[in-house]
C-alpha cells in the first residue's frame, strides 16, 4: 500500500526466485532495494562521520530505541528536531523499538500483559515500555520507519512459550497500531513464530492487516544454525505480502543477505560490519582477512585492489595494520568505513543481478569465492 509520504515500487523480479528489486520512498529520500543498513545503535554509526557513511554508500541507516531512550533521551531528540537533524543524517532513518534489547537483559526485566519493565545497563533504574510508550518514544526521535513493540522468544523455546509470546506481540501489534498516529512514519508489524513453521505463518497471518507500508520478520538471526534460517525464509517466501518492503531484522553477513534476497527480503542490517573492524577484521571478495596477521605488516596494497572506498584509495594494509595493532582508533574507522562500503557494493551487484536474471548464478559464484564451496552450509 502506498500514500503520499511512502511509496514501494518493484522495478525488476527474478524468474527463479522471489528476489526483486524496488524502489522504497520515504519523507527524507528514496532508498533502491535490495539495500544493506549500517547500524548507528546510539545515533552514530560507531566512529564514523555521517558525511563517511553517506560515501561509503549508505541509503539509510537504522538507530535504537532502546539506547537513544537512556541515552540522551527521547525528549532531547525531539528537541533537537528529531534523529536527523541531531546526528546531521539527512537520509531515511529506521528505529528498532528496543524489544529485542530488552528481552536480551534476561534477569533485568519483567514481562506482563501491559508491557515490558526493565532495568537500565546503565545505572539500574527501572523503566517500563508499553506499546503506546513506545510508539511515543520512537515518535519523538522522529525516524521515517518504526517498528512495534514485540517479543523475540529466543532460540530453543518451547511451541507452548512461543504460542504465549506470540499472542501478546499481535495484541501490542493492535495496540501499536492504534497509538501511531504520524503519517510521516511507517509503522512495521514483526513477523515472530520462533522456529516453529505453522507458527510463523500464523504470525505473519496476524501481522497482515497492520502491514500498510511494511513488514519485518524478527527473531531469525539469533545463533541457530545457517540451515535452520533457510528453511524459515524459504517457509515464508511465497506468503509475503508482493506490493510492501521485506526488513529481515539483524542479519547483514554476506550469506544472510544472499539468502534473504532469494527469498524476496528487500532491507537488511548488521552491527557485523563495524564489530568486524574493531576486532581487525576486514570483509574482501575473497573472504575475511585478519589486518594483524603478520604477513601484512609489509604489504603495501589496498584492503582490496579494486575497491573505490576511501580506506583502499588512499591507505595500505601495512598501515592499517600498524594502526591496529598499536590500538590508534584510525585503523578501525578505516576497516569500517572499508566493510560497510564493501557490504553496500555487494548489494548494489546484487541488484544488478536480480535485473540481469542471474542472481543464482551470482550467488553460486560468490559462495565458491568467499567461502569457497557452492552451498555454505
Amino acid at each position: 500500500m502506498n500514500d503520499e509520504h511512502f511509496l514501494f515500487e518493484v522495478t525488476s523480479k527474478s524468474s527463479e526466485c522471489y528476489a526483486r528489486t524496488g524502489i522504497f520512498s520515504t519523507p527524507h529520500g528514496k532508498i533502491e532495494t535490495p539495500i544493506f543498513m549500517p547500524v548507528g545503535t546510539r545515533a552514530s554509526v560507531k566512529g564514523l562521520a555521517p558525511e563517511e557513511v553517506a560515501e561509503a554508500g549508505a541509503q539509510i541507516i537504522l538507530a535504537n530505541t532502546y539506547h537513544c531512550f537512556l541515552r540522551p533521551g527521547a525528549d532531547i531528540v525531539a528537541q533537537a528536531g528529531g534523529l536527523h537533524k541531531f546526528m546531521n543524517w539527512h537520509g531515511p532513518i529506521l528505529t528498532d523499538s528496543g524489544g529485542f534489547q530488552v528481552f536480551s537483559l534476561e534477569n533485568l526485566r519483567k514481562l506482563d500483559d501491559d508491557g515490558v519493565s526493565f532495568k537500565s545497563h546503565i545505572d539500574g533504574k527501572i523503566f517500563k515500555f508499553t506499546p503506546e510508550s513506545n510508539m511515543e518514544v520512537q515518535n519523538k526521535l522522529g525516524a521515517d520507519i518504526i517498528m512495534q513493540l514485540d517479543i523475540c522468544s529466543p532460540y530453543g523455546a518451547t511451541r507452548e512459550d512461543v504460542v504465549a509470546a506470540d499472542a501478546r506481540t499481535v495484541e501490542w501489534l493492535k495496540r501499536c497500531y492504534a497509538a501511531h498516529t504520524n503519517p510521516k512514519q511507517a509503522l512495521f508489524p514483526i513477523v515472530q513464530g520462533n522456529f516453529y513453521k505453522d507458527l510463523r505463518l500464523k504470525s505473519l497471518e496476524n501481522a497482515l492487516p497492520y502491514a500498510k507500508h511494511g513488514i519485518a520478520v524478527g527473531g531469525l538471526a539469533i545463533g541457530e544454525p545457517f540451515t535452520v534460517l533457510k528453511e524459515q525464509l524459504e517457509n515464508l517466501a511465497s506468503h509475503l505480502p508482493t506490493d510492501i518492503p521485506h526488513y529481515l531484522m539483524g542479519a547483514g553477513t554476506p550469506d544472510y543477505i544472499l539468502e534473504g534476497v532469494e527469498n524476496g527480503i528487500d532491507m537488511f542490517d548488521c552491527v557485523y560490519q563495524t564489530r568486524m573492524a574493531r576486532h581487525g577484521m576486514a570483509i574482501t571478495d575473497d573472504g575475511n582477512i585478519n589486518i594483524r596477521n603478520k604477513k601484512y605488516q609489509t604489504d603495501f596494497t589496498p584492503i582490496q585492489n579494486d575497491c573505490q572506498c576511501y580506506a583502499c584509495r588512499n591507505y595500505t594494509k601495512a598501515y592499517i595494520r600498524h594502526l591496529i595493532s598499536v590500538g590508534e582508533m584510525f585503523g578501525a574507522r578505516l576497516l569500517s568505513v572499508h566493510n560497510i562500503h564493501w557490504t553496500l557494493n555487494f548489494v548494489n551487484n546484487i541488484r544488478a543481478a536480480i535485473r540481469e536474471d542471474r542472481v543464482i548464478a551470482v550467488k553460486r559464484e560468490f559462495y565458491q569465492r568467499f567461502y569457497h564451496d557452492d552451498l555454505h552450509k
